[in-house]
Formats: structure tokens, sequence, C-alpha cells
């Protein structure tokens, strides 16, 4: 009769130590930190240019092909699938500000608001906003239209008097003058919004591409050697593409091509909080920081 061989102690060890391996194993992957997201740039400076009411294949028609527009986004990220968040206009507006529509489904002259929003949280933080309206008639105007210019593309106006000084609601003629002197002079962050002439609302795409190459191709030249950016976008489309509408960024820290993620008013609004390491703000906490496109 055989005898049965029992491990010694030291097997017996071993023995005890297998079992527990898998759970080991498990316990060290659950420890291993998860790969961070390439971290966001920090723009010197970001110029926001919106447009108005043209859906995607409007803009990026090929019979466009020769525009500015064209070539603006060749020089940096086009995103295929970009999209407003409502209609009509200024809801939009208020979303890619505030980070809510705050509750307005349409195009009347506004109330104040007093909540936060991507001025106060630039200024809180050290750092520095402001708006650029054409046809605005003076700095701190707070009509509802005058001319061309229309309060409802102006969203930093329904913020006025509550959270933000009247400084901040300038003209497109300041503009100019910082241009013509230095566009280092500029805030960190500025709204640029033509006038329903000049933006595609009243006026035609060549009008607007025309505008665009005038006043805006200068600051374009300028950020690409300065660490700086443009993101030129929509407000909504015309109603017959689901919202899909047109969004460039251009700027040295940008790679140049197409990007077919999905963005909004609320991920633009939380990639420019997240460049100044600045807290989220509404529907922006639920969105996700625009990556994937910076060098």
């Amino acid at each position: 009769m055989q005898t049965a061989i029992r491990p010694d102690n030291s097997q017996r060890g071993n023995l005890h130590l297998m079992r527990y391996i898998p759970t080991l194993v498990l316990l060290a992957a659950t420890f291993i930190p998860a790969a961070h997201a390439a971290p966001l740039p920090h723009p010197d400076h970001v110029v926001i240019v919106i447009e108005e009411n043209h859906g995607y294949a409007q803009i990026m028609d090929k019979r466009n092909n020769s525009s500015y527009i064209h070539a603006l986004a060749k020089r940096g990220i086009l995103f295929t699938s970009s999209y407003a968040v409502s209609h009509p206009s200024q809801p939009n507006y208020l979303a890619l500000f505030s980070g809510s529509t705050q509750g307005i489904t349409n195009d009347a002259c506004l109330r104040s608001f007093a909540s936060d929003n991507l001025a106060s949280a630039l200024i809180d933080g050290g750092f520095s906003f402001a708006t650029f309206s054409e046809s605005l008639p003076a700095i701190g105007d707070m009509s509802c239209a005058s001319g061309p210019y229309q309060r409802k593309h102006n969203p930093a106006a329904n913020w006025q008097g509550t959270r933000l000084p009247a400084e901040m609601n300038k003209r497109f003629a300041d503009f100019e003058k910082l241009s013509a002197k230095d566009f280092s002079q500029l805030p960190t962050v500025s709204f640029v919004i033509p006038n329903q002439d000049n933006d595609m609302h009243d006026g035609s795409f060549e009008t607007a591409d025309g505008w665009l190459k005038k006043h805006i191709e200068p600051y374009v030249a300028w950020a690409i050697k300065h660490n700086s950016l443009l993101i030129l976008t929509w407000d909504e489309d015309d109603n017959y593409e689901g919202n899909h509408i047109a969004t460039l960024f251009v700027g040295p820290m940008v790679k140049t091509g197409v990007s077919p993620q999905r963005i909004d008013h609320y991920s633009m609004l939380r990639t420019l909080l997240d460049f100044y390491g600045l807290p989220a703000l509404g529907a922006s906490h639920d969105a996700v920081a625009i990556g994937k496109i910076w060098k």
C-alpha cells in the first residue's frame, strides 16, 4: 500500500497563496490608475464668432469650396457632428453663454438674469471676458434692437447690471481698435457678434464670408503665432438638418483635419471652462470637454 505524499509546510504555503492569486490580480487591476485624458490647452485668448441660421450642408456645400470659410476649415479642425441645442436663435446663445436656455423659447427681448455664466466664471477665476457686437450703438447699450444689431444675439447683455459690468458689453468698433494696436490686449475670451447683415441672418453667405475674411483673418494670422484660438460656429441650422451646424477651431494648439465627435453648445462651454480650470455651469456639467483634436 502506497503512502500518500503530503506537501511539506512550504508547499502548503504556496498552495494556500495560489488560491488567492486571482483575487490579488483583481485587486491590483482595481488600483491601477486609469489613463488620463490628454490635457487641454490653455489659450492666451479665445475669440468666438457666431453666425446665423445655416445648417452644416449649406455651409460646407462644395459650391462654396473657394470661400474663406472653407479655406479656414482646412487650417484647423472641422467638426462634422456639431449640433445646436434649440430653436430659435436666442436660446442657443444663452446655452453657449450660461449652460442653460434659461427657459427661453423665443427671440423676445429679455429681462435680466443673475445666474452664473461664462463671463462671471472667468472674472471669478481671475480672467477676463467681453462681447463685441457689430452696430451696438454704445458700450453698455441695452437696446433690444438698433438697425441690424439685435440684443437676442448678445447674451452677455442679459446679465448686465446683475452679474456683469456695462463695460463688458462692447461695440465691434472696440474690437477693431484693439486689433489695430495689439490683439494681446483682447480679453481672455471674447464673443464677436456680427450684425444681421453680416452673420447670414439677413445677408448672404458671400457677404458673411467676405466680412470674416476682412475682419477676423487678421486675428487668425496673429493667433496662430501667439497661442490663441478662433472658434467659428453657428447658433442653429435652417430647420432642415436636425440642428446640424458647422463648427471649426483654428489655432496653434489644434490639429488640422476633421473630427467626427459629436459636440454641441454645452460641450463647447465645458471646453472653454476647462481651458482655465473653472467649474462647469448648468448643462455643461453633463457635457464632455472636446478632445482628440489638440496637439
